[in-house]
């Protein structure tokens, strides 16, 4: 056994863990309460949103008679976007944990502005944040996410500078699940930062264009073989 290793050591390394993971959990509560102050909802309250987005939308979705893979190109609908912060931990370990905090809440001040007072604003954690639209046109909805991504872009963060944030969004169908919506936004999400990051990505999109596969069972579809 290390000599070096005691009692004390031990007690104190346990001390100290403690103390920066209470320091934490006060940051992240601080941090939470501000959010709400801000406006922004919580994601304890997202699936209760979902839902009654859910029973809303059913009545949008009408026959499509055109290509099923283009249906979300017709009429409107509900429209759900994760909005993630580009190199977030880069700014915490470069900044501080003080100016990363005053970046999510100045960010969750540009949502206030940006999207419509309709529009259902939830911060999910750490640098991410989800969006849902009240029911608008794909065209629509492209616009006002990229937007939101270009205000950010070119808003002047104090200390830190320029940041960028990447963005996926799907069409809430009216059989969805919330999993299910939030786990497609986050594939087109991924995809966005994979490939350069600071930009906005469409699942549809992208499954138009093969840049993503279909999730069979996902859709709800029933893969046979």
């Amino acid at each position: 056994m290390d000599a070096s290793i005691t009692p004390e050591s031990v007690l104190s390394s346990v001390v100290r863990i403690t103390e920066q993971r209470s320091q934490q959990h006060l940051e992240d509560c601080l941090v939470s309460t501000l959010m709400n102050l801000a406006g922004l909802k919580n994601r304890k309250t997202f699936d209760e949103n979902f839902s009654r987005i859910i029973a809303s939308s059913r009545h949008l979705e009408l026959p499509y008679a055109g290509d099923r893979r283009n249906s979300h190109l017709a009429g409107e609908h509900h429209w759900l976007g994760i909005i993630d912060i580009d190199h977030f931990k880069r700014i915490n370990d470069t900044f501080g944990h003080v100016f990363g905090d005053e970046v999510l809440l100045l960010l969750a001040a540009l949502m206030r502005k940006a999207f419509r007072g309709e529009d259902l604003l939830f911060r999910f954690g750490g640098e991410e944040f989800v969006v849902m639209l009240a029911p608008t046109t794909f065209d629509n909805a492209s616009v006002v996410f990229e937007r939101f991504r270009t205000i950010v872009a070119g808003f002047a963060f104090p200390q830190v500078g320029r940041v960028t944030i990447s963005i996926g969004f799907v069409r809430i169908q009216s059989d969805d699940l919330p999993s299910v919506a939030i786990g497609s936004a986050d594939k087109a999400l991924y995809y966005a930062k994979e490939h350069g990051r600071d930009q906005v990505c469409s699942y549809e999109q992208l499954l138009d264009d093969g840049k993503l596969a279909h999730d069979l069972h996902a859709s709800g579809e029933i893969e046979l073989f």
